[in-house]
């Protein structure tokens, strides 16, 4: 038989395929998972002693940001993430009311936590299709009067213990969080749709509370104390090629935090935590208490990591793993406060309320200084990891600085979807960040890098390509040329003051641009 009976000429066949509907390619699922008050290196692919293979994997093989900017604290990052704006007002839009509206079944699973200005039609049950949810801050276990600082919501409806997806183990929140995740997922799936799935972890956030077998892992590991390990964490991230010769080590920082230090009461006691000591300085019976509230810690990041490979591996048992973008990142720095409600109950158990010591946060926050709320490099410079196997060469890490406010557009442009000229009869604001895409393709940015953060104008920082200025407590703007002294640890401002007021004007021209009030 001529096998050349069987061919078609060239022209029959272009026709055909001219008249072949062109099928578009699918468009990516997206999950963007945050942790809470976690540290820059608090991770094993960012630094860290801490098991966190999930983190690892989606961070080997995909993109890792040396440079991310949140907003320093929680309600800040929350509402500049989902609005993609520095300040709104009720003309502000929820990414997820853009992507719903554009074909993807949206998804909320954890903590929601938003500034005044962020208008209702953004929080979870008027944004999303379906969420669950607390507001801000809960304990992880049930308290032993079964009293929650914050009620759980389910779609809107208050959610009882008794009725919640707890799974065959205890109640667990972050469990409980992945738990709900997973079930709106396999909704997703059901519906053929391309889904968005916030995941927001309320982990490792005080109070610290976790799983006895998880601390066990880690109970003695921090006995060699906080300077070790800190010098052991910068020369991981050094040799991991995630810090260039120009990051030192800086100097160890202690809560200098005016507006939030201690409470009140047990003074001599409390007087301890906010201050930096040398690990050396301390008893033995101090050294044990600190191993256990650092185990914990370490605990609740291992869980949340934990939980993140239950979502891999749930969306490789259904083919679409390849299909969806994997964001990752940390709505502030670690946390110094001192929330400690009593010293009666060690950190861990149910019956305990205790939060991290500034020495630990320090740590956390390697290889920069001070914490949460502040806008020096501790407070907000997160990790930022992005896996996507259809467009993100694996292993790569990318000096091309990012913020918060940039995710918004982001995933207008993943998504295909532009980003509405109205919202009712009112006209939207424009997003304040930009896209993100070109440098997820290798690429660079064509625009300036302008980035503002810190917690309220007390904390503020503002920067301006390599220069950056800073002030905490309402004091003098400090100055550093991130470029030569990425840490922070030459402070310029008395050698340069004309430098200061040339960023200082160009703050106030990005503040004003935007409609921020200071």
């Amino acid at each position: 038989m001529n096998s050349n009976n069987f061919l078609l000429p060239a022209t029959i066949l272009g026709i055909i395929g001219c008249n072949q509907p062109i099928k578009k390619p699918e468009r990516p699922n997206i999950i963007l998972i945050m942790g809470d008050d976690i540290g820059y290196s608090d991770i094993g692919c960012y630094g860290s002693e801490i098991n966190t293979p999930n983190l690892d994997y989606l961070a080997q093989n995909g993109l890792r940001f040396r440079t991310f900017y949140n907003a320093a604290k929680s309600e800040p990052s929350r509402s500049l993430l989902l609005t993609g704006l520095y300040q709104g007002d009720d003309r502000s839009l929820n990414i997820a009311s853009v992507l719903r509206q554009n074909g993807y079944y949206t998804m909320h699973a954890g903590k929601e936590h938003f500034f005044k200005w962020v208008p209702e039609s953004c929080y979870a049950v008027n944004a999303f299709d379906t969420s669950f949810y607390y507001w801000a801050i809960n304990q992880y276990l049930i308290p032993p009067d079964s009293m929650f600082k914050n009620p759980f919501y389910l779609h809107g409806k208050k959610l009882s213990i008794d009725k919640m997806l707890t799974g065959p183990n205890s109640f667990y929140k972050t469990d409980v969080e992945t738990n709900y995740a997973l079930a709106f997922l396999e909704e997703a799936r059901k519906r053929n749709k391309p889904f968005f799935l916030y995941l927001a972890y309320n982990a490792a956030h005080f109070p610290l509370q976790a799983m006895p077998e998880d601390i066990a892992k880690y109970r003695g590991k921090y006995k060699e104390g906080w300077d070790v390990i800190r010098q052991r964490r910068y020369e991981r991230m050094r040799a991991m090629g995630l810090l260039t010769e120009k990051y030192k080590l800086s100097p160890p920082s202690s809560n200098i935090n005016k507006y939030r230090g201690h409470p009140k009461g047990d003074e001599e006691i409390r007087a301890k935590i906010p201050l930096y000591r040398p690990w050396i300085s301390l008893t033995e019976k101090e050294k044990d208490e600190l191993d256990l509230e650092m185990a914990v810690y370490a605990a609740m990041i291992d869980r949340m990591d934990q939980n993140i490979g239950r979502i891999i591996q749930w969306l490789k048992k259904n083919n679409l793993f390849e299909n969806t973008v994997i964001m990752y990142l940390s709505d502030n720095g670690a946390c110094p406060y001192d929330s400690n409600r009593d010293f009666d109950h060690p950190p861990g158990g149910a019956d305990s309320y205790r939060s991290l010591c500034a020495a630990w946060a320090n740590m956390g926050n390697t290889p920069f200084k001070y914490f949460k709320q502040f806008g020096h490099e501790g407070g907000c410079h997160t990790h930022f990891i992005v896996h996507w196997p259809a467009q993100i060469a694996g292993g790569t890490f990318t000096d091309e600085p990012g913020h918060i406010t940039d995710i918004f557009p982001t995933l207008l442009d993943i998504a295909d979807c532009k980003y509405p000229e109205t919202t009712g009869t009112l006209p939207t604001i424009p997003l304040h960040g930009k896209s993100l895409l070109p440098v997820f393709k290798g690429g660079i940015r064509d625009t300036l890098n302008e980035f503002m953060s810190g917690h309220t104008e007390n904390f503020r920082m503002f920067r301006s390509g390599d220069w950056k200025i800073v002030r905490s407590n309402g004091e003098k703007w400090e100055l550093y040329h991130l470029a030569e002294d990425p840490s922070e640890i030459n402070n310029l401002a008395e050698k340069m003051p004309e430098k200061v007021v040339e960023i200082e004007q160009k703050y106030l021209q990005f503040i004003n641009a935007r409609g921020i009030h200071q």
